[in-house]
């Protein structure tokens, strides 16, 4: 039987007169979904604000296309399992404000973040850093409460100047960083104004709601560059247009379903399994994101150095799925009913309503609930929900299954918003965590996935590709599988067409 997935039919007004204005200043213009929140790194949580962050500011570490440590502002060694010494390099040291970033500004960045009044985000994670020790303005230790091979992964926030730090900058609306771009201005919530320091071009990033007036300014040139956030049929339509290019790579962010353990309807593992066993994620897939995507298992992709290449998702099978829900006590006469949470960007409202429509061929009667950003994400963050679909943006290290599963991290000590509990996911967790010995490491993590897929906090979905759309005298942008901006500072405009 073939699967059908329904699709909702879209019309696209989109005004195309005008010709290609480039901004007075000759800026750079870029259009996002959502604009940032926080351009401080030791506090920011949403992507788009992450993703700027790494423009304005260098970081101790960066990571290789298997997700591992590599240097980046600074070499390391391990000293004893509870010692690191990291030395920096010559690059990448001139902060935005003429000062030099030194040993001192690092220790000063991770003593904010493990202040107990700043409330970072990043303290747990880091909460494992005993004390620092600076050895001149090259070198710095850190000394840890117990051993982990991890840790050099968790160095990865912008380092932030000691003086500004201390002075109580507001780092969160005028940042100051090191990175390949500076901060210009902030003139209100959808622009930002940012210079690329290596030959002062300006860029504007724009936050505009709507995509299909995304598209419509992308196309008469108020904007030069759009990334993700756009319908697959948004995308067709552009791949038509002369004046833009598309490009795609393959993506790393993962999509997930989520479920709320301790809910009297959602908490057997039963009715979680014939939830995963009655959508057909291949078609969706292939009808909904017209093949813009691959299937997942885990939250890592295979090509991660903690990835399980062997797993592989619940198929879909409605039998199956009927049979979970009649041992369950759920059929035709007693339908399981489920309220699902998402945002209320218009595709995903329709991915909603498409797994609505599989759920109900097995007698799934599954209400959707669309919020604005805000309240949704705060909802999920409260434990509000019964079922909400949301993605992992950017994710690196292994750190995220402690952040993510453990029983210890409940918010808000973590993001265990479904408030999981497994003795044996913990056990794997904590000894992941403490393994000197890479393979095994890798290993226990394995075994740790294979606990999720069966126990079922999640439903993997699959890993979204990565897509951009661009003015056609753009040269150089680069794609990356996280999403990230870093192309930015590789960008040219070439030459402008009037049209």
């Amino acid at each position: 039987m073939k699967a059908w997935v329904p699709l909702l039919a879209i019309t696209l007004w989109i005004p195309l007169a005008g010709c290609h204005d480039r901004a007075p200043d000759g800026a750079l213009r870029m259009g996002l979904a959502t604009a940032p929140r926080n351009l401080d790194p030791r506090f920011a949580t949403d992507a788009t604000s992450e993703r700027i962050n790494r423009l304005l500011y260098r970081r101790l570490v960066a990571f290789d296309t298997a997700s591992r440590p590599v240097p980046a502002l600074a070499t390391w060694e391990q000293l004893t399992p509870t010692r690191y010494l990291f030395t920096l390099g010559a690059a990448g040291r001139a902060f935005s404000d003429g000062s030099r970033l030194t040993a001192e500004d690092i220790e000063a960045t991770y003593a904010s973040i493990l202040d107990p009044a700043g409330a970072s985000p990043h303290r747990a994670l880091l909460g494992i850093i005993r004390d620092m020790k600076t050895d001149g303005p090259d070198r710095i230790e850190f000394r840890l409460s117990e051993p982990d091979p991890l840790f050099p992964a968790y160095l990865g926030i912008g380092i932030l100047p000691a003086a500004l730090i201390r002075d109580g900058h507001l780092f969160q609306r005028q940042p100051v960083g090191s990175g390949p771009f500076r901060f210009l201005d902030w003139p209100e919530p959808g622009r930002l104004r940012l210079e690329r320091r290596r030959d002062r071009r300006r860029f504007e990033l724009l936050a505009v709601k709507d995509p299909n007036v995304r598209v419509m300014k992308l196309l008469r040139g108020e904007i030069d560059l759009l990334q993700n956030d756009l319908a697959p049929e948004l995308l067709g339509y552009l791949r038509g247009r002369p004046e833009v290019r598309v490009r795609s790579v393959g993506g790393a962010n993962f999509s997930y379903l989520g479920f709320n353990l301790q809910d009297p309807v959602t908490g057997p593992l039963p009715v979680r399994q014939a939830v995963a066993h009655a959508i057909d994620r291949r078609a969706i897939l292939r009808f909904l994101f017209r093949d813009g995507g691959r299937l997942a298992a885990a939250m890592f992709p295979p090509e991660h150095w903690a990835g399980a290449p062997g797993l592989r998702g619940y198929a879909h099978d409605p039998a199956r799925s009927r049979t979970l829900l009649a041992a369950a006590g759920f059929g035709p006469e007693r339908p399981l009913r489920l309220i699902y949470k998402t945002s209320s960007d218009p595709f995903r409202v329709r991915l909603a309503t498409v797994i609505q429509a599989q759920l109900a061929r097995v007698d799934i009667r599954m209400e959707v609930s669309s919020y604005d950003w805000g309240t949704f994400y705060g909802d999920i963050k409260a434990g509000r929900f019964q079922l909400y679909g949301l993605s992992w943006v950017g994710i690196r290290t292994p750190d995220i299954f402690r952040y993510v599963f453990h029983s210890a991290s409940v918010p808000p000590q973590g993001a265990n918003r479904g408030r999981y509990h497994s003795p044996r996911a913990d056990r794997l967790i904590e000894t992941a965590r403490t393994e000197r010995d890479p393979e095994r490491r890798a290993a226990h993590y394995r075994a740790l996935q294979a606990l999720l897929l069966a126990e079922l906090p999640y439903i993997p979905l699959w890993y979204e590709d990565q897509v951009c759309a661009y003015r056609s005298e753009l040269q150089g942008y680069r794609l990356a599988p996280d999403g990230n901006y870093d192309g930015l500072a590789e960008v040219e405009p070439g030459r402008a067409t009037v049209r």
